[in-house]
């Protein structure tokens, strides 16, 4: 039996080769057409390799309905038929060798039946394989798939086909075969080179759920946009300043909360009205004095001069009149800081003069700590804490009402320190400013003494003043930069930068809308910008304002 079989194989074999030898003859065929597809098809060698073991790796394919006319077909006639139809054999020629081939082999060898169901399982995972991957799962392989089954093909038009394409026009395009899916054996996509469509970028699919994102390790943190403030960085006002004295120790502008800014020229003091711009001279020391502060009382009414004898003077801006003179101080006074009641002077004698300026009676606290000339001075705004600077690079917290010796002694500053501003956001908060050997404006916390934040500007800080809309600070320098630098807190990061002043920039003084600020500097120039926020946005304002950059005029 076994020697029939083999016989009957060879046989096979050679018929095979005329097959494909006549085949060759055949006029050539038309110039393929390759249909558009998006996947290959993939048949395995049977020479080498444990093909059950290596497929096994895979997901276990269903079973698919094979195609009746090739249900019974040995390996050999399956192959015989795959290699027609590869050289272009039409179906029906292919079907019929195939089926006679079929009835012969029955008729011959009835008992080979029984020895094919014993083959081993290398030939039947074969056989399963190859049809597996040549044709797919066939719902309904075709409209009278018993015309295939008894070889009786009269209900398909075979010449309306194009057989050019061999194989994949075959089982690809034939219009009479319905229902065709690929095997569900590629669930795992493992022939398919089909690129994955690109999704929009930052749009994530609504059907995904939270707990899909966060095990899938999709980053669904809320986008950060940063939105930077713009500030307009050219003046939207300039006045001219002559005599405007450029002295890093004096304090010679200040902004009233009625909108009038005064300002310390030579030996005279003007103010201007911000309102109408209207300039007034207020008062003018004798011959060999001079004026080297001045500073607004809370309410705006009354305004406190120092000089350069050592005097200070109330004036009432109602009449314009001189109310009251207080004498005391050696040296020039530089620099005046008033709270609810008292005004505190600070001097070149090193001392400072604290007064009640309601009181009728000239009564005064006196403290001394500095070893050098006192350059900054700034009540805190619960009037509780005195913060002075002097140019020993000393900066002492104070509390008049419960001692006249300083609460605490900050010594980290290399150099005088004029620039000082409590926080209105925080209580307790002190910034304060060094010059031009440390550069440095240090956060303090003065309840502890400790230091909180160090930043390096890299220029002469001669003035801070605190932002009360927002959590912002403004800060003016001298060498060698000479620009105002808007920063954030309490990320101390920069807002903005402005420039524009040719000399150190020594004055400060913010409007009482807390959205503007006057610079004045050694070159003689006031200019007004605008550079916080305002509790309500106005944008026709800042346009308005940036209208008038070009408007210059002088302040006598």
């Amino acid at each position: 039996m076994l020697c029939c079989r083999n016989e009957n194989l060879r046989m096979e074999i050679e018929q095979q080769n005329i097959d494909i030898a006549s085949l060759s003859t055949s006029p050539p065929s038309v110039t393929r057409k390759r249909p558009n597809r998006y996947s290959d098809r993939f048949i395995p060698s049977r020479e080498d390799g444990d093909l059950v073991s290596a497929f096994s790796l895979l997901e276990t394919p269903r079973q698919s309905k094979p195609l009746p006319w090739l249900e019974n077909c040995s390996d050999n006639i399956v192959s015989s038929c795959v290699l027609r139809l590869l050289n272009g054999a039409s179906p029906a020629s292919t079907l019929s060798n195939a089926n006679h081939s079929r009835s012969e082999r029955d008729n011959e060898c009835s008992e080979e039946e029984s020895v094919m169901n014993q083959e081993d399982r290398m030939e039947a995972s074969y056989k399963h394989i190859l049809k597996q991957e040549l044709f797919g799962e066939w719902s309904g392989c075709v409209e009278n798939s018993d015309s295939f089954a008894s070889g009786n093909l009269s209900g398909v038009d075979w010449s309306s086909q194009d057989y050019s394409n061999g194989l994949n026009s075959t089982f690809g395009e034939v219009r009479y075969w319905k229902d065709w899916k690929p095997s569900n054996n590629s669930s795992k996509k493992l022939f398919r080179f089909k690129a994955r469509s690109k999704s929009k970028s930052g749009v994530f699919p609504t059907s995904l759920s939270l707990e899909g994102l966060l095990s899938s390790g999709v980053n669904i943190s809320t986008p950060t946009t940063t939105t930077t403030r713009k500030v307009i960085k050219s003046p939207y006002k300039v006045l001219d300043a002559p005599n405007l004295a450029d002295d890093f120790y004096l304090n010679l502008v200040d902004w009233s909360c009625n909108n009038i800014l005064a300002v310390g020229l030579d030996r005279a003091v003007y103010l201007w009205n911000a309102l109408n711009s209207k300039v007034t001279k207020l008062c003018e020391v004798s011959s060999g004095d001079a004026i080297c502060s001045v500073s607004w009382s809370p309410r705006g009414k009354e305004l406190a001069v120092g000089t350069r004898c050592g005097e200070v003077h109330l004036y009432d801006i109602s009449c314009l009149k001189n109310i009251r003179t207080w004498m005391g101080h050696t040296l020039r006074v530089g620099c005046l800081s008033w709270n609810d009641r008292l005004l505190a002077s600070g001097s070149r004698d090193h001392s400072i003069r604290v007064r009640d300026w309601k009181s009728p009676s000239n009564q005064v606290m006196e403290l001394s700590g500095h070893s050098q000339e006192v350059c900054g001075l700034k009540w805190s705004y619960d009037d509780k804490y005195l913060a002075s600077g002097g140019n020993d690079n000393k900066l002492l917290i104070w509390n008049p009402s419960w001692s006249l010796s300083p609460v605490s002694r900050l010594d980290q500053h290399t150099a005088a320190v004029k620039a000082i501003a409590w926080s209105p956001h925080q209580s307790g908060l002190l910034c304060s400013g060094g010059g031009t050997a440390d550069r440095c404006i240090r956060f303090w916390n003065v309840v502890s003494g400790t230091l909180l934040k160090t930043v390096d500007t890299g220029s002469q800080v001669c003035n801070i003043a605190w932002s009360k809309n927002v959590n912002e600070f403004v800060s003016t320098h001298g060498y060698s930069q000479n620009q105002i630098i808007v920063w954030k807190y309490p990320s101390l990061s920069k807002v903005t930068t402005l420039t524009g002043h040719t000399y150190r920039v020594l004055y400060l003084a913010v409007s009482p809308d807390n959205e503007s600020i006057v610079t004045g500097a050694g070159d003689e120039t006031l200019r007004f910008w605008n550079v916080f926020p305002g509790t309500k946005t106005k944008a026709d304002t800042m346009e308005s304002k940036s209208m008038l950059s070009s408007y210059r005029t002088c302040l006598r």
